[in-house]
């Protein structure tokens, strides 16, 4: 798995808006990928559970329970996920608006 390349922060950052955005959506890309090795291992430790001959009914409903209590906290992560891939789309809209904004008004009102 690669790392997103991030841009060498120094005291006095510097980053264009686009920067930012990729940042963010990269941020959000590494997280995902976490959150599906998460579930990819708790489906993982089910397999393991229901497949071992040792395993009995309260083995096996105890582990249900715990992956149900993981798969709820990633359910909740992958919500705010989704509020903060929202937000930077109406950044990148608002931004959009905003340069053809300022560009109609450069150019058809000099004077």
């Amino acid at each position: 798995m690669s790392m997103p390349n991030v841009p060498d922060i120094k005291p006095e950052i510097e980053l264009k808006r686009q920067d930012v955005v990729n940042l963010l959506l990269s941020s959000i890309a590494m997280e995902e990928m976490g959150l599906s090795h998460i579930i990819n291992a708790e489906g993982e430790k089910l397999q393991r559970i229901v497949q071992s001959e040792d395993s009995n009914v309260k083995d096996i409903l105890d582990i249900n329970e715990s992956v149900e209590r993981m798969l709820r906290n990633i359910i909740k992560n992958q919500m705010l996920l989704q509020f903060k891939l929202e937000d930077i789309i109406k950044l990148e809209k608002m931004s959009s608006n905003t340069e053809f904004h300022n560009e109609y008004h450069a150019e058809y009102h000099e004077e």
